[in-house]
């Protein structure tokens, strides 16, 4: 049996390719509201950060999260981001390290 390929997708602040379930995901809902998605199934428009705290900071600085939403956010949703990406952080680092001790 051939070994399933994994998908893969880019950071929008660092560029650098890693798969799916090693990035956290940020969308934009049919209802033009911004959050964190750690299920990776919600609707609408995704964009995919690295879990380090520089690669969301430097998405801020950037505006990378305008560009990959295809919507323009403001600076109190992205401290409201921040927030929620410091809070999820260590739940995603733990689902992360579940992964891989799969593997």
């Amino acid at each position: 049996m051939r070994p399933r390929k994994v998908p893969l997708r880019k950071c929008v602040a660092c560029q650098e390719m890693m798969p799916k379930k090693e990035l956290i995901r940020v969308v934009k809902t049919p209802d033009d509201e911004i959050m964190i998605d750690l299920t990776g199934k919600k609707s609408g428009r995704g964009a995919y950060l690295c879990g380090k705290r520089s690669c969301f900071k430097l998405a801020k600085k950037n505006k990378a999260l305008d560009r990959a939403l295809k919507h323009a956010v403001n600076a109190e949703i992205y401290d409201a981001l921040e927030q929620d990406f410091i809070r999820v952080e260590d739940e995603f680092i733990a689902q992360k390290e579940a992964v891989t001790d799969e593997e």
